[in-house]
């Protein structure tokens, strides 16, 4: 299933873009709200996770559609 390219490309542009945005709002917050730590550590290490996982997605995406197009 994560071998299509209509899986990989919802992941790489909507999903995972969409968290790595909604988790660095939650952690701006929680810094504005004085837990200082947690949220800078879900500001750098959660949102990170996600956007790098988008530009995974995409290049798995990128080679699953290069594949299909050697085959036809």
């Amino acid at each position: 299933m994560l071998k299509k390219p209509e899986t990989l490309f919802v992941l790489g542009y909507m999903l995972l873009p969409l968290l790595a945005l909604l988790s660095a709002i939650v952690g701006l917050t929680m810094i504005l709200g004085g837990n200082k730590i947690a949220g800078a550590i879900v500001l750098v290490v959660v949102t990170q996770v996600f956007a790098f996982g988008a530009f995974y997605a995409l290049r798995l995406r990128k080679a699953a559609v290069l594949e299909e197009r050697d085959h036809v």
